[in-house]
């Protein structure tokens, strides 16, 4: 009996040791309220995105974008990169345009997002453009 109650007294010593090494690099969990309007901020920002890409499946806009030497895959990929507050600056430019002219003004800000970014350095699509840095 004595020798079961040596051992158990050295092995939890052993056990408490390493509790105390192990909670000491534990990470603490952090948790952040999420807020209603940065919620439907993230989900007006997927419909917008949904509503773009869903235009990109018009034969009217796959050609004006194949006559400007822009690939759809480039535009479907920018769309998807585009932050919530761009998407929103495009949407309200999109619902001012003129209902004939939505398509070359779609057209037009893409081009101009393209330039920007190839501009910026962080797309090279237009060989023509060259960096600012």
């Amino acid at each position: 009996m004595q020798a079961i109650r040596s051992y158990t007294q050295s092995v939890s010593a052993i056990m408490a040791l390493v509790m105390v090494l192990s909670s000491m690099w534990a990470i603490p969990a952090s948790a952040n309220i999420v807020g209603t309007g940065e919620l439907l901020t993230e989900q007006r920002a997927d419909i917008d995105r949904e509503a773009l890409m869903s235009m990109l499946d018009r034969e009217d806009v796959k050609g004006t974008l194949a006559s400007m030497g822009v690939g759809e895959q480039d535009v479907r990929d920018r769309i998807q990169s585009l932050t919530p507050a761009e998407l929103a600056d495009f949407k309200q430019q999109l619902a001012e345009a003129p209902t004939g002219e939505g398509v070359v003004g779609i057209i037009v800000l893409f081009l101009l997002v393209f330039i920007v970014t190839d501009m910026l350095c962080a797309t090279d699509i237009f060989p023509f453009i060259n960096c600012i840095r």
